[in-house]
Formats: C-alpha cells, sequence, structure tokens
C-alpha cells in the first residue's frame, strides 16, 4: 500500500525543486557555485522552510554560500510566490547539510577499522603458523 504524504511533505518537495531551479537560473553571484538542495524542512503553518544545501566540488565555501543564499531569500521567495499557488510562501533559511560529509567520515572510519582487523587477522594467522612449525 503507497505511503501518502501530507501537505506538508508535498509543499517542502516542490519548494525543493522550485528552489534547485531557481538558485540555478536565477542567483547569478559566481561565490555560490555548484549548489544542490539536498532538503526542505517546512514548518506546519508553512510560515518558515529550512533549506539544506550541499556545496558541490573543492572550489565552494559553504559558509560563503549559505550567506549569498540567505540574502538572497527575498529575492527567491518573491520568485517562489509567483510560481506557487499559496496564500504564504515560507520565509527561507538556508543551511549547510553536513549529511554527505558525515556520510564520508563515517565510511572512511569503516574502511579504516576493516583494514586494521584485517591486518591483525594476518598477523595472528602468521604467529600461528610459525608456532605450528616449531
Amino acid at each position: 500500500m503507497p505511503r501518502e504524504f501530507n501537505r506538508t511533505e508535498r509543499v517542502a518537495e516542490q519548494l525543493k525543486r522550485d528552489l534547485a531551479v531557481l538558485i540555478r537560473d536565477e542567483v547569478k553571484d559566481p561565490r555560490v557555485g555548484m549548489v544542490t538542495v539536498a532538503a526542505v524542512e517546512i514548518s506546519r503553518d508553512f510560515s518558515h522552510a529550512k533549506v539544506y544545501i550541499s556545496v558541490l566540488g573543492d572550489t565552494g565555501i559553504p559558509e560563503e554560500s549559505i550567506a549569498i543564499l540567505n540574502r538572497a531569500g527575498g529575492y527567491l521567495r518573491g520568485r517562489l510566490g509567483k510560481l506557487l499557488a499559496m496564500r504564504t510562501i515560507p520565509a527561507l533559511h538556508f543551511l549547510y547539510d553536513v549529511s554527505q560529509t558525515r556520510g564520508a567520515d563515517l565510511s572512511a572510519l569503516i574502511d579504516s577499522a576493516v583494514r586494521q582487523d584485517r591486518e591483525q587477522h594476518e598477523s595472528v594467522a602468521v604467529a600461528d603458523k610459525s608456532q605450528e612449525s616449531e
């Protein structure tokens, strides 16, 4: 049975899609860099929306991109008002999405633990073989 989405989830998904296009096409500041909209959380009364972004590539500085997008928030909100048929358009609050960074860190940590376990297992096996040959 398919899961039903409530209105706030549907609006959040629509905001995510529209903001991705607006940021790509309308924000002309080159300091923003390659920005992706990772997620949007919207309040139940549709007055505020947290927009989580990630910056692609090594050239983007997340803090600078977020500051620029927060300054452009009013403009983007106005453009959203023209695109969406909603009574109120939420105030936009841009935040850096740390999930990709945390995921990469956790993956590196797991790889390191597996490598250490494998090395320890191999050294025990070598020690066992040397004791058997004696």
